[in-house]
């Protein structure tokens, strides 16, 4: 594959997991829909025809990619409104007796801070699951946490800074039996590792353009037939009635070429190549430092491009520093100069130390065997400097 434009001459980049370039033939398939293809595709004149088409073929390859229907997918804006739809709507939907939500500790901040806002502006009940030293979920918390009056269970399919790997079709299963529906925020699991909302048992279900390649700003929601959702946005009828406003039919062209594009990675070995470059890049690193590199989160199941590893007498933020020729991030937060240890490393029982110590390291498309093993050299590097 082609250098990608935006990767040429800059630092080796490593965080696939926080955003990724968009391919060249994703913005290629976009650009007649901010040009010549400009009609509203609610119209009834031909200029219309064109952004019709595209915005329903750009649905089933997002349905195909999760193995969907096209009239189940819901385009939204990002992963955060998907994420906010799908609990906000499905609790606000539910019978007055069902105002109970449960999740877990390690969600990204979309899920966690909308339990929340349920919390304090509609007196809803959250219990906030613990997870296990590999950050994951054990069903049997999960099943002597419902009750007669869940609503909704939200667990994500992929942790984004670990890369675990939710025991979802388990998880979803327990919660069915219950009555309550079942959503999964698979923004960092889809295009990565094979998705099928059929056999992961699901009701809803969050994937995200930016983490596969097309631009930010679309993302799509799963909803299973026969769920209710109280929309965030009313207006026009747009997307089911789910989500008003006028489609942006070069975005949803984006997010759908993007789908098509992971599916066939996906059936041509992305994930084991990807996860061959993760393990060499750790490997290289463990020999590099030798008994100073620990793996953070589950060996085997987690996804094929992430590496978060802690290095023993480092902070990760001071060695990627000292390391400007690689573009990779912590799971620290920097409040007012101060560095505060990941809260997913926390939850799943790291102390201190290792917690600052870590670094994600994610893969993706453009990662060349070259660029790990010069990756590896400059970080070994960085922790002999600081």
């Amino acid at each position: 594959m082609d250098a990608h434009p935006g990767l040429q001459d800059g630092p080796i980049y490593l965080d696939y997991n926080g955003t990724t370039p968009v391919d060249p033939r994703v913005a290629e398939a976009m650009w007649p829909y901010l040009t010549e293809s400009f009609g509203n595709p609610s119209s009834d004149h031909a200029y219309a025809e064109a952004p019709t088409r595209a915005l329903e073929e750009a649905r089933e390859h997002v349905a195909a990619l999760i193995g969907a229907r096209a009239g189940e997918i819901v385009f939204t804006g990002s992963g955060s409104e998907a994420d906010n739809l799908a609990l906000r709507g499905a609790v606000l939907a539910a019978q007055a007796t069902r105002r109970h939500v449960i999740t877990q500790v390690t969600e990204h901040p979309a899920v966690l801070e909308t339990c929340r806002a349920l919390e304090r502006l509609h007196g809803v009940e959250v219990t906030y699951l613990p997870v296990d030293g590999d950050g994951l979920v054990a069903p049997s918390a999960l099943a002597a946490a419902l009750t007669e009056h869940t609503a909704l269970v939200s667990v994500m399919a992929a942790n984004n800074e670990t890369g675990a790997l939710q025991p979802v079709t388990e998880l979803a299963r327990v919660t069915r039996a219950h009555g309550a529906l079942f959503h999964c925020d698979a923004a960092q699991a889809a295009g990565k590792i094979p998705l099928d909302v059929r056999e992961l048992d699901v009701d809803l279900l969050t994937l995200v353009g930016h983490k596969m390649y097309a631009p930010k700003g679309v993302a799509a929601l799963y909803v299973r037939p026969g769920v209710p959702l109280e929309p965030l946005v009313h207006g026009g009828g747009q997307e089911r009635g789910l989500r008003a406003g006028t489609e942006n039919v070069a975005l949803a062209v984006a997010l759908g070429t993007a789908a098509r594009l992971a599916a066939h990675d996906l059936a041509h070995g992305a994930p084991g190549r990807l996860a061959a470059l993760r393990d060499r890049l750790h490997r290289r690193l463990a020999e590099a430092l030798p008994d100073r590199v620990h793996l953070n989160g589950p060996a085997r199941n987690r996804l094929p491009n992430t590496l978060n590893v802690s290095i023993d007498g480092t902070v990760g933020h001071e060695v990627l520093a000292a390391a400007p020729r690689i573009a990779a991030s912590t799971g620290s937060a920097c409040h007012s100069g101060h560095h505060t240890p990941s809260p997913v490393l926390t939850a799943m029982g790291l102390d201190r130390a290792r917690s600052l110590a870590a670094v994600r390291l994610s893969l993706g498309r453009w990662t060349t065997p070259a660029e790990v093993d010069r990756a590896a050299d400059l970080l070994s590097a960085a922790v002999d400097s600081v």
